[in-house]
């Protein structure tokens, strides 16, 4: 847990940390508590340094054509009219 919270700092990851902490400050002087659960949700983010899709969790993933052993000359069409 310590290397997660030293490690790894990139800009986007103190923004977030910036951003979460500046939202929350101004939710609590607002009373305004929607800012404070983005606020909580930015800060969440930054000392775990994840985003919204988690790890990789917006990658795409490779195509199955190449394990099947299939090319795009196997492909079969139907004409339509």
């Amino acid at each position: 847990m310590r290397n997660i919270l030293l490690s790894n700092w990139n800009f986007l990851r103190i923004t977030r940390l910036v951003l979460g902490v500046i939202l929350i400050v101004q939710a609590l002087q607002q009373q305004f508590w929607a800012a404070g659960l983005l606020g909580g949700l930015l800060l969440f983010q930054a000392i775990t340094n994840t985003g919204c899709c988690g790890s990789a969790g917006c990658a795409v993933r490779p195509s199955d054509n190449r394990k099947k052993g299939g090319n795009l000359d196997s492909v079969e069409y139907d004409e339509v009219k």
